[in-house]
């Protein structure tokens, strides 16, 4: 029987009770039930089947540099990664401007010498700070949201794809695989274009004044580990392992600051970024692919949502594919076809807090912006 047949019995029951005289105990049984059923829990809403159209690119000047991530903030503002400044604040109406004062925290980006390499861009669950990690250099930084000030709060021996902070300011992140400093980039797209088991994720503990000690090896032999979410009140860590084509689960335990019990949750072509939604949905963008996919924890059911494809991308997503199983370097298949005639190669996507729109983050010059 449905919950509302149910309620509509209990309408009945109540009127009964009150029409009788009965206990007032008994009323009171009638009255509880049918609050209960005023309050039962609502679905979360649908997810549209968004077709891409230019008119979705955002800004439509294509003023961005290297949008690889970026967070909403509760006003709708955005806050997006940004090679050359670090991070660049980009307004509802599409103008942007850098955002902290990187350079002065230590961030470089001298094009001819050392590329910037500013890419995991999220926030801490307060929303009064930013992380951002260095992929080419291994520089974590914390950007206050109300002053812009930057910080570099850790330096790793290896370039950081992307940081999260949990609710007790422990820090968790993922190294894709043994890029240092001096060849950062040569040695990041050495290990996209031909699977090496380097990659890790780590733990950054505070102790008790504060200060950040030298993080932890949680988790190693990762095949590229990128994006990763947590799940602090369920208990979990998904962690993107690219070049396996999979979404791995953890038991989280964050006060102990510690993982278990790996599993494969989700096995999807090279995920990359991944964003916990608060309907308990995990969003997961594949580049190769140029799609976005949407995995129901509760049903556990994955769903295409947004793609842009053309019939020689899809060609040479199955080309990359063979070369990927072949343990072949596929690099020389990254060109425009792939992502056009979006602004950019996908990497992950932005939700916004109350349901509004979804930004799909990229390589490019743009975002793209899926109204729901």
């Amino acid at each position: 029987m449905s919950v509302k047949n149910n309620c509509f019995e209990l309408q009945g029951v109540t009127n009964k009770l009150i029409k009788h005289n009965l206990s007032w105990i008994m009323l009171l049984v009638g009255v509880v039930l049918l609050a209960g059923c005023a309050t039962t829990k609502r679905s979360a809403p649908e997810i549209p089947e968004w077709s891409f159209s230019p008119d979705m690119i955002f800004p439509a000047d294509q003023s961005l540099n290297r949008p690889e991530d970026g967070v909403v903030l509760s006003d709708g503002r955005l806050v997006v990664a940004d090679q050359v400044a670090g991070l660049r604040l980009v307004q509802i109406d599409g103008t942007s401007r850098p955002f902290g004062a990187f350079a002065a925290a230590g961030y470089v980006h001298k094009p001819l010498q050392l590329a910037g390499g500013a890419n995991g861009v999220t926030l801490d669950p307060s929303g009064k700070h930013i992380l951002v990690s260095d992929v080419y250099r291994g520089g974590i930084y914390r950007v206050d949201v109300a002053s812009e000030v930057t910080t570099k709060i850790y330096q790793h021996n290896y370039g950081v794809n992307m940081a999260r902070a949990d609710r007790q300011d422990g820090i968790w992140f993922t190294q894709s695989t043994q890029n240092r400093a001096e060849h950062g980039q040569q040695e990041l797209f050495r290990a996209v274009g031909v699977a090496i088991p380097d990659g890790a994720l780590f733990y950054l503990p505070r102790t008790a004044t504060g200060h950040l000690t030298a993080a932890i090896k949680l988790v190693d032999g990762l095949n590229f580990a990128n994006g990763l979410a947590l799940d602090e009140k369920a208990g979990y860590l998904y962690l993107a392992e690219t070049l396996k084509s999979r979404v791995l689960r953890f038991n989280l335990d964050v006060a102990a600051g510690k993982v278990s019990n790996q599993t494969v949750l989700l096995e999807v072509n090279g995920p990359d970024n991944i964003e916990l939604d608060r309907h308990n949905r995990l969003w997961v963008a594949s580049p190769v692919r140029n799609e976005i996919t949407v995995f129901n924890l509760d049903t556990l059911v994955a769903e295409t949502v947004f793609e842009i494809k053309t019939n020689e991308s899809r060609g040479l997503a199955e080309m990359i594919d063979a070369r990927m199983e072949a343990g072949v370097s596929w690099l020389d298949l990254l060109t425009p076809t792939l992502w056009e005639p979006g602004p950019g190669f996908i990497t992950g996507m932005m939700l916004s807090p109350d349901d509004g729109p979804v930004y799909v983050t990229g390589l490019g010059q743009a975002l793209v912006r899926l109204h729901r």
